[in-house]
């Protein structure tokens, strides 16, 4: 567990250690406490398990879009992004449930040229329109190849999205760039052209696992496009 997500957890792992402690203590002379006992040593657990964050290895190459979550991909389709691109791509929607990792990692090396935070309401992450109404964090990372745009979209348990990055940073593939707290979705726009390397219902693992292989750029592709740049 890196001290980061650590940090991000704080509010649920101390308490539920604590009163974990603090009851096992009083349950040594009065089983009584064993009502309050087990279920924080349960939450405590629960929480150590949601706030891990392994190192990984990531996938070399330009071409190589790798997954920004864990999870299941459980949407593939044709859309057409407004906010930042103002074109068509293909979006790859990835569902986490409590028990994935749900630290959100740069599917490709770049810039972050566009951020912006979304207010909205809180859906079940599951719900066909939650990604339209939750509440979501829009990233853009301009690559050699492409820009992609990811987008961090909370869900009904999933209430806050921690970001990690900064706007005009230029990130590694696999980089850290935030969290989102509890079950949610993650979906990255690609564009039409490019090799969709997984299908509905494939698990995916954030930066390890492999999801889509951009075509060479165009000609007049520019990594470093003037496209708008927006504070979260």
């Amino acid at each position: 567990m890196r001290f980061q997500t650590f940090y991000e957890g704080r509010h649920f792992l101390l308490p539920s250690l604590l009163v974990t402690i603090f009851g096992g203590w009083l349950s040594a002379d009065w089983l009584g406490w064993l009502w309050l006992t087990i279920p924080a040593a349960l939450v405590f657990v629960f929480c150590v398990n949601f706030f891990r964050d392994p190192d990984r290895g990531v996938a070399p190459g330009a071409d190589i879009v790798v997954a920004a979550a864990d999870g299941v991909v459980d949407a593939i389709e044709i859309v057409e992004e407004k906010e930042v691109l103002g074109r068509q791509c293909r979006r790859v929607s990835i569902f986490l449930n409590v028990f994935d990792v749900h630290v959100n990692r740069a599917p490709i090396a770049g810039k972050i040229i566009y951020t912006k935070h979304h207010p909205g309401t809180y859906l079940d992450a599951r719900d066909p329109y939650c990604h339209q109404k939750n509440e979501a964090l829009t990233w853009a990372f301009a690559g050699e190849r492409a820009t992609l745009v990811v987008r961090q979209i909370t869900g009904a348990i999933a209430r806050r999205i921690v970001p990690w990055s900064k706007l005009g940073a230029t990130v590694e593939k696999g980089h850290r760039f935030g969290m989102i707290r509890f079950g949610s979705r993650t979906d990255i726009f690609l564009p039409l052209d490019a090799e969709i390397l997984v299908k509905i219902g494939d698990r995916v693992e954030g930066c390890t696992s492999l999801i889509a292989r951009l075509a060479a750029p165009d000609a007049g592709y520019v990594a470093s496009s003037a496209l708008p740049s927006i504070l979260i």
